[in-house]
């Protein structure tokens, strides 16, 4: 996924991006609001990962406001305001979940995936395509019940590719998935990710759209 973290905290901001990267999340993350909105106006994000209180405003007005303007991407608030009342604000502004500090990561990215799985249309964590089984909670993959060994950008293609099976996929979509703020895009970064898998993978489960981009669909 491509995701946009909005922190100020240096030392928890550098974490969570650095795990979430290592987990195959393209991840941006910038520390004031008014650099959320320029961001979010440049890049189309899957999920917002949003404190409340930056040195530059209040999270949850800004949250508001992405919602008057129709913005329907997944917000989870992340925020050491632990009130009840502060939990039931959040979620009535807009929020679709409400992590407390401090966090567990790995609930962090369990959160995430099921707020992506609830947005894709797909709340169910097993995905089945011929042969092939992608368990995206636990991040197993399996071919004909044999467990397949991914990096973490190669998951990062295959999780995009099946978050609307048999749907296309651009390659910019696919780079978007890839590759954060700051990274050097070789243009050719896409077709090499795409033939690991394809090497991985059932022969014909990732289908070429010539010039248009990739699905994912039974061979």
């Amino acid at each position: 996924m491509r995701l946009l973290l909005v922190e100020d905290d240096d030392m928890l901001g550098q974490a969570v991006r650095d795990h979430l990267v290592a987990n195959g999340h393209a991840t941006d993350w910038v520390r004031r609001l008014d650099a959320a909105e320029a961001a979010r106006f440049s890049t189309p994000y899957d999920v917002l990962l949003l404190d409340l209180n930056l040195p530059d405003g209040r999270g949850l007005e800004f949250l508001r406001a992405l919602r008057r303007q129709g913005d329907t991407t997944p917000v989870i608030i992340t925020t050491a305001m632990d009130q009840l009342s502060m939990r039931i604000d959040g979620l009535n502004a807009g929020a679709d979940d409400y992590l407390i500090k401090p966090f567990d990561l790995g609930e962090l990215l369990a959160r995430l995936g099921a707020v992506g799985r609830r947005y894709a249309g797909n709340p169910n964590p097993l995905l089945v395509i011929g042969p092939l089984e992608v368990d995206a909670p636990r991040r197993v993959v399996t071919v004909s019940g044999r467990p397949i060994e991914l990096s973490a950008r190669e998951w990062a293609v295959l999780e995009r590719l099946a978050q609307h099976p048999g749907t296309l996929v651009s390659k910019a979509q696919l780079e978007d998935a890839l590759f954060g703020f700051g990274d050097e895009v070789e243009s050719n970064a896409v077709e090499v990710y795409v033939s690991r898998l394809r090497r991985k993978l059932e022969a014909g489960v990732i289908h070429t759209v010539r010039g248009l981009g990739y699905r994912l669909a039974p061979p």
